[in-house]
């Protein structure tokens, strides 16, 4: 496996700037995850990695070896894609060993890679099925098993769950943890569903605007984010950020002059009686998960809070309580939206 390092990576589409001077290192071993909304330039972020894309200035470093200009074939790196991008005449072991063949790969190195990537993936049963046989979760093993031949550097993956159901997404990113622990690969990988970031990564890079808003561990963006589009886009439910103006009667907060909106997670407000704490809220709406209850509060017109409780919570709608945010989970940000201190 690899280290990967990249440069100032700008990337223009005629006029428009996609990536503006993206700098990030990424160690040897690590399973890092690019995320942010739909056309951040997550995915053309890792298309420049991949060499399918390329720069307008910047430089990519896998290992030792400058990239920036080499063919992606060349770059020591597997990409497993959105759509599969399986050969639907082929079979599983054909899909597999394609490009093996295309590589010159002698036959019997083939076959020991194919037998091997077969056995972690748990697909030796189905070597000889097409993928019109197969379930959405197996073509995607498979996807990953033609990865996994080529003996790469890096791993690269363009939001390869997106196209299977709620239940098998799980199952699926609990599997891509394991293999990536029995590899101890170097992957990268790219989603926009927030949970799927903080489950798998060991880093998320979170992407604003083709910028690079913020990186980190998970629970560090998740307690510590620097600013309040990572607030807001970090955490499901999201922080609730607003202005202390839109609270009527705020009552024993004291900020300073620089902050312009306030936080809170979900789970870190306090519920005190009517009247009591920093301001009040009418829930509109209980709704019970099992495990957890969300609670959305009305404090004033145009402001809603959520609030998570744990699964008992009988609050019913129409009562009014009172909130507070202890002073060790309240987050402050300045009128440009960065974080204060």
């Amino acid at each position: 496996m690899a280290t990967v390092n990249l440069s100032g990576i700008n990337k223009f589409y005629g006029a428009t700037q996609a990536l503006f001077d993206v700098s990030l290192d990424i160690e040897d071993g690590a399973f890092v995850v690019f995320v942010g909304p739909s056309g951040c330039g997550k995915s053309t972020l890792l298309r420049s990695i991949a060499g399918l894309e390329g720069i307008d200035s910047g430089a990519v470093r896998i290992g030792a070896d400058d990239v920036t200009d080499a063919d992606p074939a060349d770059r020591g790196v597997a990409m497993v894609f959105q759509s599969y991008a399986l050969f639907p005449h082929m079979t599983v072991r054909q899909n597999m060993e394609f490009g093996m063949k295309v590589n010159k790969v002698n036959p019997s190195e083939r076959a020991r890679r194919i037998a091997e990537a077969a056995r972690i993936l748990q697909l030796t049963d189905y070597l000889d099925r097409k993928p019109a046989q197969l379930s959405g979760g197996q073509r995607q093993r498979v996807a990953i098993g033609r990865a996994i031949v080529k003996s790469p550097k890096v791993f690269l993956f363009d939001e390869p769950l997106s196209n299977l159901d709620a239940k098998l997404r799980v199952q699926m990113r609990v599997e891509l943890e394991a293999l990536h622990k029995q590899l101890n690969a170097t992957m990268i990988y790219v989603t926009h569903d927030q949970v799927e970031a903080m489950t798998m990564a060991d880093k998320i890079v979170v992407l604003n605007g083709g910028r690079v808003e913020q990186v980190g561990a998970p629970m560090d963006l998740y307690h510590r984010p620097a600013s309040r589009f990572v607030a807001e886009f970090i955490g499901s439910p999201a922080m609730n950020v607003f202005a202390p103006s839109q609270v009527p009667g705020l009552r024993g907060l004291t900020l300073d002059a620089a902050t312009q909106f306030i936080g809170c997670r979900p789970e870190h407000f306090a519920i005190r009686p009517e009247d009591s704490g920093h301001f009040d809220g009418r829930i509109l709406v209980r709704e019970q998960l099992g495990g957890e209850t969300l609670l959305y509060a009305r404090v004033a017109d145009g402001l809603t809070v959520v609030v998570r409780t744990d699964g008992d919570n009988a609050t019913e709608p129409g009562t009014t309580i009172g909130l507070e945010i202890p002073s060790h989970r309240l987050h402050r940000f300045d009128a440009d939206g960065r974080a204060i201190p």
